[in-house]
């Protein structure tokens, strides 16, 4: 790991006075690399050599993180371009006739106390330049204020799988030491220095300097999988220099001797971090693709559609016949609502023909083991059938959870449902489901679970209850053994801040919150809107992101809204018909209902009066509400 350093074969339990005791490093699971003290560690200053000068370029460093024996230049460049230079001078010295001499020297040697003092100088010079320019505020929403001004916590990587580094982010935590550039320095040249994470954020990372031990005055945040973090060791097998940050150069003398007492059995990165970080980014759908993806005016069909664009996994996908380009879907490569060319026909699903009677010879179909795999179901013996009742979230309306019908049995164990109460005559607002989707429920589900049911518009007889309305409608309730009711270890908390899509403007990437958990179902909200734009949304969803993805994939990032957006939209929504649209985008309000959500205990419910036995049977811990 430290191949590229020189052998330490002097005693380095030495060290200035005013060393402090080596802190202890609290223990990390092995996997990632642990940083040795065997006799091949960094050589720093041991008090002797002390600081060096560039003779290329005038740099000042650590001596011994120069490049060559002697120490002379800061990088292979200036040896070369030093040597270079030496050539010229002294052609230049045969063809004006003067003798040669043994040496040519490009910079006059100086006293190292005069270099010094000319450096000194020179940063003096530079901080009185900086004291007369004026602040230029910085534009954009920064996660590292946002998150600091507010004690906010973030979701772990670890949540999100399908997002980069998501299954193989491994134990990278607070404590683990990286080599970043050293920002607390006036050298011409870019420098790096051991900085340790003391706060993660998803992806973003909070870091200090080594030195600086409670001193958080110059701690930064950087994106771990950027490309100016690397791992311990780096440095070394790359040619670049060391420096200690400016601000506590005169702490120690001996800083070789600090360096292995503080990472002597801390964590570094993986040496092949970046080269997965890079794998993960590798994305198999490529532009030009054919694929049949939701037809977002009638959401009962699919059509064909080309992907235009990639971003971090997101498919900017352009309906075929969309001559200008402008009719477009935003969803991930993962997405339930895209599938392979063929798709439509082989379970019966409706799909509309294109009028282009001749694909694009560019254009080619996406093959079918892209595409993200359902659970096999078992259909032949107790299945679904039409006219079921159910609960099911409103692709219309995703804050609301909705009594639902199930309106055609389609095959490979996929449902058409429609919400009752304001189904479209012909059945275009039908929506498909497969029927392990995290987003149907079995009656009472949100009964169990305190969760406010949306009852059918223009139904009466309130409050609903399911009893009642299975009797009036002359219906049976959907066997709760046919849902899934499986619950991951998903790692999600209340309160933690995420990046998330707002699905009813699926282009947008937006920063959220989670604010309730059911199981596997989570409670979305995007910061600075009100609660009425919340959505339902299952906890592996691939819709969602940590912190800090957009600035990795190069996504826009949707800061919270002002408050001056939240106070014209607030009026504007009293003002509109809450009528409900057949249009997959957009920001809806069906309902006036305002769910109140309240955090639950650690209470068992069970079924209220009135609740069928058909309900109460099956897995009853699905019920109940539990708290990760």
């Amino acid at each position: 790991m430290f191949d590229g350093y020189d052998s330490c074969s002097e005693d380095t339990s030495s060290s200035s006075s005013t060393d402090e005791s080596e802190e202890e490093v609290s223990p990390l699971p092995s996997s990632l690399p642990i940083i040795k003290n065997n006799g091949q560690v960094y050589t720093y200053p041991d008090g002797k050599s002390g600081m060096a000068t560039c003779e290329m370029c005038g740099m000042v460093g650590v001596r011994d993180a120069f490049y060559s024996k002697t120490k002379r230049f800061c990088s292979v460049s200036c040896s070369r371009s030093y040597s270079s230079n030496s050539k010229k001078a002294s052609i230049l010295a045969r063809l004006q006739g003067k003798p040669p001499t043994k040496k040519a020297k490009v910079l006059q040697k100086q006293p190292l106390v005069a270099k010094l003092a000319a450096y000194a100088q020179y940063q003096a010079t530079l901080q009185n330049q900086a004291k007369t320019k004026a602040a230029v505020p910085v534009e954009g929403f920064s996660w590292g204020n946002y998150i600091n001004s507010n004690s906010f916590t973030a979701a772990p990587v670890t949540c999100f799988k399908h997002a980069p580094m998501g299954t193989c982010w491994g134990d990278i935590s607070e404590g683990v030491r990286v080599e970043v550039p050293n920002t607390d320095c006036s050298l011409p040249t870019k420098v790096f220095w051991i900085a340790g994470i003391v706060k993660l954020a998803g992806y973003n990372a909070l870091l200090r300097y080594e030195g600086f031990e409670s001193d958080s005055s110059l701690d930064f945040w950087c994106n771990v999988c950027g490309s100016d973090i690397h791992p311990v060791g780096w440095c070394a097998t790359s040619g670049k220099p060391l420096v200690p940050p400016r601000s506590i150069q005169h702490k120690y003398t001996n800083w070789k001797a600090f360096l292995v007492k503080r990472l002597t059995g801390a964590k570094t990165l993986p040496p092949d971090f970046s080269q997965k970080v890079s794998e993960c980014m590798q994305y198999p759908f490529k532009t030009s693709m054919r694929v049949e993806v939701v037809d977002k005016t009638h959401l009962c069909r699919t059509r064909v559609a080309v992907v235009e664009s990639v971003i971090g996994g997101r498919l900017r996908l352009v309906y075929e016949e969309s001559e200008d380009k402008t009719d477009d879907f935003w969803c991930h490569m993962y997405s339930p609502l895209i599938h392979h060319i063929g798709w439509s026909r082989s379970i019966g699903h409706r799909f509309k023909r294109s009028d282009i009677t001749k694909k694009q010879e560019e254009h080619f179909d996406a093959p079918p083991h892209l595409f993200m795999k359902v659970k096999e179901v078992d259909t032949t013996g107790e299945w679904f059938k039409e006219g079921m009742k159910l609960e099911a979230i409103d692709p219309l309306n995703l804050s609301a959870i909705c009594v639902a019908t199930i309106r055609k049995v389609l095959a490979d164990g996929y449902l058409m449902i429609g919400i009752d109460g304001s189904e479209a005559a012909d059945g275009s607002d039908w929506f498909c489901y497969h029927a392990t989707s995290p987003s149907i429920f079995p009656v009472g589900f949100c009964e169990i679970n305190m969760i406010e049911l949306t009852p059918p518009r223009g139904y009466a007889k309130l409050p609903f209850k399911w009893f009642d309305y299975l009797r009036e409608s002359d219906s049976i309730a959907a066997p709760v053994k046919l849902f899934n009711k499986e619950v991951p270890n998903h790692g999600f908390h209340v309160g933690m801040k995420l990046e998330a899509v707002d699905l009813m403007e699926p282009r947008l990437v937006c920063v959220a919150t989670v604010t309730r958990i059911i199981h596997r179902l989570l409670r979305i909200h995007f910061d600075g809107w009100e609660d009425e734009y919340d959505q339902w949304v299952d906890c592996e969803s691939p819709d969602l992101y940590p912190v800090g993805w957009c600035q990795l994939t190069g996504y826009q990032l949707q800061p919270p809204a002002p408050q001056t957006s939240r106070d014209s939209q607030s009026s504007s929504s009293k003002q509109k018909k809450k009528a409900k649209s057949q249009q997959y985008k957009g920001h809806k309000k069906m309902t006036s209902l305002q769910l109140k959500e309240e955090l639950l205990d650690g209470e068992e419910y069970s079924f209220l009066q009135g609740a069928s036995d058909q309900e109460s049977n099956g897995s009853a811990s699905y019920y109940i509400k539990q708290e990760p």
